[in-house]
């Protein structure tokens, strides 16, 4: 099957963090990242997709940040 994660954070390195060791993890990008900008926080909100084919078959019970 092929798992969807959709990672979403800060833009910091917390969110550079994570989405390497999703890479690391086997986890690959997919398409662009995206920005916006929360003006309650005032801060800028990143957001990156990744995919990953692992074994099995989908299930809503599975832990996609566990695969």
């Amino acid at each position: 099957m092929k798992a969807y994660r959709y990672l979403t954070g800060p833009d910091d390195s917390a969110f550079c963090h994570r989405v390497t060791v999703a890479l690391n993890a086997g986890w690959s990008l997919h398409g662009s990242p995206t920005l916006t900008y929360d003006a309650e926080s005032k801060r800028v909100i990143c957001g990156q997709a990744i995919v990953k084919d692992v074994d099995g078959d989908y299930s809503p019970d599975v832990k996609l940040s566990e695969l």
